[in-house]
Parts: C-alpha cells; structure tokens; sequence
C-alpha cells in the first residue's frame, strides 16, 4: 500500500470509530458505502457515509441518497481534483447536509454545510489537523479529532 493508500486508510479508519462510538447505535457510519446517486466515476464511492439508526441499503446494496446525514472523503495528494468539485456539486444539488473533504497534503479538513440546490454549499469551514472538525447532524454534534490523522507529503 503506497504512503497515499496508507494515510487514507488510517484517516478513514479512525473516523469510523470515533463517529460509532459517538452515535451509540443512533445511526451508522458505513464505509466505502455504494449509493444509489451518481456521485462520481463508476466504482467509486464515498470514503464514508453517516446514516441515521434504521437506515439499510437497498436489495442492490446501494444507500439512497435522501438517507445520508453527511459524507466523508480524502482527496487524493496528487493529480487534478476536478471530480471533488463535482462530488461537491453533487451532493449539494441532492440535499447531502454535510460534506467533509481531507485533505492530507494540506493537512485540512473542510466543512461543507447548508446545500443548495443549485449544487453549492453555503457555508464551508476550513479546520486544520490537530483541530476538532465538528458535524452538525440533526441537531446533535459529531466531534473528529484529527490530531492523529497522518500527513501525506509529497
């Protein structure tokens, strides 16, 4: 596994555990969860999804779109970043209330809350590693510590 695939693996990881424990059986955090939006290139899913207690996928395993409370993902270190601007888009135009972008290379997580339907999110908080990323969910706060999310340097 390349540097890359590591750092994203462990960020991925210890987010799911901290957004489990924080929900306590009142919602999932589901990795690598297929969904039933074209979100982007075929095989591609989000590096994780929160759904509330009770959500199930459907009989072809996808989640629906309308069930996500937010969705998580790493940006890849190199190479052009044009399909998060379009998951971005996405997302927002289908109502997703939160989108959270890692960024490794950056050492940042950005916050995207409050969708458009024109495909933008309102508001976009930029929260450096090292810092609580806080998630706003249906009036409850999910806390990720990002102290111990790996950099990934070129």
């Amino acid at each position: 596994m390349s540097l890359r695939g590591a750092a994203r693996r462990a960020i991925v990881l210890d987010t799911v555990r901290q957004v489990e424990d924080q929900l306590a059986g009142h919602g999932a955090a589901v990795p690598d969860a297929a969904l039933d939006l074209p979100v982007a290139a075929p095989g591609r899913a989000p590096d994780l999804v929160v759904v509330p207690a009770g959500t199930r996928p459907d009989a072809r395993g996808r989640w629906a779109w309308h069930d996500l409370e937010a969705v998580l993902e790493v940006v890849p270190a190199a190479g052009p970043r044009g399909g998060s601007v379009e998951r971005l888009r996405r997302y927002a135009g289908h109502g997703v209330p939160v989108y959270v972008v890692v960024d490794p290379a950056e050492g940042v997580c950005t916050v995207h809350s409050d969708p458009q339907p024109a495909g933008a999110y309102h508001l976009a908080e930029r929260v450096p590693f090292g810092e609580d990323v806080n998630v706003q969910l249906g009036g409850r706060t999910l806390v990720v510590a990002t102290g111990a999310f790996p950099r990934d340097r070129d």
